[in-house]
């Protein structure tokens, strides 16, 4: 996802889709260790967009509160 698309969401959307998004890495940790998946570069892109709505949610936070 873009850092766009994400500015462009509400901080309670943001939040829900911050849930989702570590929900959906434990479940590939998961099935890596397992061995169901073996495609390794998906939880590499989920991680750094859970790390791209995580900054701009501290930003937007930081922005209500001054």
């Amino acid at each position: 996802m873009k850092t766009t698309e994400i500015r462009k969401m509400k901080t309670a959307e943001i939040a829900t889709s911050i849930t989702t998004l570590r929900e959906e890495i434990a479940e590939l940790r998961r099935r890596i260790h397992m061995g169901e998946t073996q495609n390794v570069r998906v939880l590499r892109g989920k991680r750094k967009d859970l790390a791209r709505m995580l900054t701009i949610m501290s930003e937007n936070l930081a922005k209500e509160t001054n």
